[in-house]
């Protein structure tokens, strides 16, 4: 998968109308009560009281739930059809969203707590986004003010030399694969979803990896310190073993 091709993929098109109206999974997958249940707890103990900013609100999976527990969220998000399909939840009062980059877009007012779930800052495809995303976060945040990243952890093992692909998921129905460009940190997540008929149906998302330890370098160029790095939600021990990690990085408490 060449650096053009990944470049080339842009976020707007990829969740466009039909990815929207097949995102969201009531109850299963990333909309498991087991799944949101932990990510809502920690995020509203982070709010410490204060006001919640999601980078890629996307259709309110997470921002939804904080909301019902009293947490005032706000959102930004790229894609108007996700948008849209967060609208037939709730309206813009109960949570605002400002259409745009999370990289260099502006909310209204400050916050405790800024939050990127599932993989969102690998969506930017430079590491000079990524970084802008930080400093966006920065922005938007109060002295002492936190932001949390759900980010995976590269799968690097798996690939024996002059192999480019490997399977992160199989089950019934779908099958999961990334193709890996090691030398730009690059990789494009393939998802395949077929029935009994034999018919499949392909998506596929770009994203730019990010080592753990470049993580928090980026964090620290954009004056935040890591306060706490954990393998899920729930805090779990983060092991040389682990597949992702919930970091948190807070700012000085006076700036």
């Amino acid at each position: 998968m060449s650096m053009g091709i990944v470049v080339g993929m842009r976020q707007e098109d990829i969740w466009d109308g039909d990815a929207a109206a097949r995102y969201d999974t009531p109850g299963t997958g990333m909309f498991a009560p087991e799944v949101l249940g932990p990510t809502v707890d920690r995020l509203a103990e982070l709010a410490g009281g204060g006001r919640a900013l999601e980078f890629a609100i996307g259709t309110g999976r997470v921002a939804v739930p904080l909301a019902e527990r009293g947490v005032p969220v706000t959102g930004i998000e790229l894609s108007r059809p996700m948008i849209d399909q967060l609208r037939t939840k709730v309206d813009e009062t109960t949570i605002p969203v400002i259409v745009g980059d999370m990289a260099s877009v502006r909310a209204p007012g400050t916050y405790t707590l800024v939050y990127l779930v599932y993989n969102t800052i690998s969506n930017l495809l430079t590491q000079a986004e990524q970084i802008a995303c930080f400093r966006n976060a920065a922005r938007h945040l109060s002295p002492g003010g936190r932001i949390v990243i759900e980010l995976g952890v590269p799968e690097l093992r798996k690939l024996p030399p002059g192999q480019q692909a490997a399977v992160f998921h199989v089950e019934p129905g779908y099958i999961g694969l990334d193709t890996y460009d090691v030398l730009r940190q690059h990789l494009v997540s393939h998802h395949f979803t077929f029935d009994e008929s034999g018919r499949a149906r392909l998506s596929r998302s770009p994203h730019r990896y990010i080592w753990p330890a470049e993580l928090d370098l980026m964090a620290q160029v954009a004056g935040f310190e890591l306060e706490s790095r954990h393998a899920d939600w729930a805090g779990a021990e983060f092991t040389a073993e682990s597949g992702s990690h919930v970091s948190v990085y807070r700012l000085p408490p006076h700036r």
